[in-house]
């Protein structure tokens, strides 16, 4: 990698780079922007089973459709997957996140790290996804039985659950199609 997790290293204005990753980030909070109140809603309504409905269904329908209206790829990938057909982090990303977890571990906050670079002349992006206190509620130590009946039919291989507030749980990665 050229650049440092956290984008630490300097741009100038006007720089195509800063474009394209200031366009990367807007995606970024557009998505979870329409995800996460969806999530808190269908926990208000019917508790943390509830929004893992949101997770399985929902989420790729978000990530297709801004996929599909932008020209980036939109993707949610972890070291420990949930879902194993859409978020099994490649080799670029898998390093990207292994620093990301290290950064976290070294006492830089989730949410602060980012990352982009050019890869094989495509822009590539990634935001990490830190643990919030919702995301507990079927991603931590101790699921309720409900929860964990709902992962085991949505995710028969789940391994995205044992986590704890504030580590980083995966990122949202986004390729530049265009």
């Amino acid at each position: 990698m050229t650049a440092s997790v956290a984008c630490a290293e300097s741009r100038h204005a006007g720089d195509p780079a800063t474009a394209v990753e200031a366009e990367a980030q807007a995606l970024v909070q557009q998505f979870v922007g329409q995800l996460k109140p969806q999530l808190q809603q269908a926990i208000a309504e019917g508790g943390p089973a509830q929004a893992t409905a949101v997770c399985a269904n929902i989420a790729p329908a978000l990530m297709d459709e801004l996929s599909a209206s932008s020209g980036w790829e939109v993707r949610r990938v972890s070291l420990q997957p949930r879902n194993t057909e859409r978020a099994v982090a490649d080799s670029w990303e898998r390093e990207v996140l292994e620093r990301f977890s290290a950064e976290q571990t070294a006492g830089t906050q989730a949410q602060a790290l980012n990352y982009g670079d050019t890869v094989d002349g495509q822009y590539r992006y990634m935001q990490a996804q830190g643990v919030e206190p919702l995301c507990l509620l079927c991603h931590g130590k101790e699921l309720a039985e409900p929860v964990k009946k709902a992962l085991a039919e949505y995710y028969p291989e789940d391994s995205a659950t044992g986590y704890s507030p504030g580590q980083v749980r995966g990122a949202i990665s986004l390729i530049d199609r265009r």
